[in-house]
C-alpha cells in the first residue's frame, strides 16, 4: 500500500559500516511521485552503498527502507518488485541483440508473451535504439550500452527508479538522450533516484538534492534551498577601459552591492540580486564617465554549495 503522504520512497537513518570504515552514517531522505532526487557526491563519498542499502543489495547496519509502502530487506521480493536499478556498471549480454537482452531480462520478471513484446518496442523507442534492436549490443557505442541499460530498468514498468552515475563515459549524443529520458519518465509521474558527481546533471534535473559527502548528507533541499546557503550573492564583472576608481567608488554606492573588487580588465561585484540591480549598475557606471563594453553574470550554484559545505571541489 502507498503511502498517504505521496512518497514512493522513505529511507530512514541508514548506516554501513566495513570493518573500520564507516561507509553511510544516519542518511535520511524520501522521494515522492514525479520527483527526481539526486545524491551529489565525488567519488567514495557513500553514495552507491546508499543506493545498495536502498534496493536490498546489501544488508544495512541500521535504518529502514520503505519502497510503495512495502519495507525493503535483501530477502524482500514485493519491496523490490516496485524498484528500477541501472548499476553504475553496464549489465548487459554483448552477444545478444537489444531486443534479445530485454526479452532475456523480462522473462526474469515474469513477463512474457504479446505485453511483453509490446512493452520492448514501447522501450527501444525511448531509449533511441529502435534502428538498432536486431543489432549485437558488443558493436554498440558506450552510450548506447547505457541506453539499453536504462530500458532493461524500465521494463516492468517501475515506481521508483535508480540510476546511479548512469553517464560516465558517454558521448555527448547519448548523454542528452539519457537526460532527456530521465526528464520524461519524471514527468510522467516516476520517482527517480539519481547519483551523479556532474553538477550540471543535478541542475538541469533535479527537484530536490541530498549533497552526500564522507557517508553523511550535508544539506538538502531544492537549488534555490540549497544555495541560500552561500548568501545568494551574484557575481558581477564589468570590462572598461577607463575610470575604474570612479566607477568602483559609484558602484559600491548601491544598497544591492555587497564587495567591489578591481581585475585587470574592470570591476567584480558581489551583489545581491544581480538580475534586477544590473540596470541601475550600468547607469551608475556610465554616469561615472566609463565605457562599459562587457558584462557577465555567474550566479551561485550547487559547486558553490558543495564547496561551502565541504571545503572541496566535487570532483577531488
Amino acid at each position: 500500500m502507498t503511502p498517504d503522504n505521496g512518497r514512493v520512497l522513505e529511507a530512514s537513518n541508514l548506516r554501513k559500516v566495513f570493518g573500520d570504515l564507516v561507509a553511510v552514517e544516519d542518511v535520511s531522505f524520501h522521494i515522492g511521485e514525479g520527483e527526481t532526487y539526486g545524491l551529489l557526491g565525488p567519488n567514495g563519498a557513500g553514495k552507491t552503498t546508499t543506493i545498495s542499502m536502498v534496493i536490498g543489495l546489501l544488508e544495512r547496519d541500521g535504518g529502514e527502507v520503505v519502497v510503495a509502502g512495502n519495507p525493503v530487506t535483501t530477502k524482500s521480493t514485493t519491496a523490490k518488485a516496485a524498484i528500477g536499478y541501472v548499476p553504475q556498471d553496464i549489465a548487459i549480454y554483448p552477444d545478444l541483440t537489444a531486443r534479445e537482452n530485454l526479452s532475456f531480462f523480462g522473462h526474469l520478471y515474469g513477463m512474457g508473451g504479446s505485453d511483453l513484446k509490446r512493452r520492448i518496442d514501447e522501450l527501444l523507442e525511448v531509449i533511441g535504439l529502435a534502428d538498432r534492436a536486431d543489432d549485437r549490443s558488443e558493436e554498440f557505442s558506450g552510450g548506447m550500452k547505457r541506453r539499453l541499460n536504462i530500458g532493461i530498468g524500465l521494463l516492468h514498468g517501475p515506481r521508483l527508479l535508480m540510476l546511479d552515475e548512469p553517464t560516465v563515459g558517454v558521448d555527448p549524443q547519448s548523454r542528452n538522450a539519457i537526460l532527456e529520458s530521465v526528464e520524461r519518465l519524471s514527468g510522467e509521474g516516476m520517482a527517480v533516484l539519481y547519483t551523479t558527481h556532474y553538477m550540471e546533471e543535478a541542475e538541469r534535473l533535479c527537484d530536490r538534492v541530498g549533497i552526500i559527502d564522507e557517508g553523511q548528507i550535508k544539506a538538502e533541499g531544492t537549488r534555490a534551498e540549497l544555495v541560500s546557503l552561500v548568501g545568494q550573492r551574484d557575481k558581477v564583472s564589468l570590462v572598461t577601459a577607463d575610470h575604474a576608481q570612479e566607477v568602483a567608488e559609484a558602484l559600491a554606492s548601491h544598497p544591492d552591492v555587497v564587495e567591489v573588487s578591481g581585475n585587470e580588465s574592470g570591476i567584480d561585484l558581489l551583489v545581491s540580486g544581480a538580475a534586477a540591480a544590473l540596470p541601475a549598475l550600468l547607469q551608475l557606471a556610465a554616469g561615472a564617465g566609463a565605457s562599459v563594453t562587457s558584462v557577465e553574470v555567474v550566479e551561485p550554484n550547487l559547486e558553490a554549495v558543495f564547496l561551502h559545505l565541504t571545503g572541496k571541489a566535487l570532483r577531488d
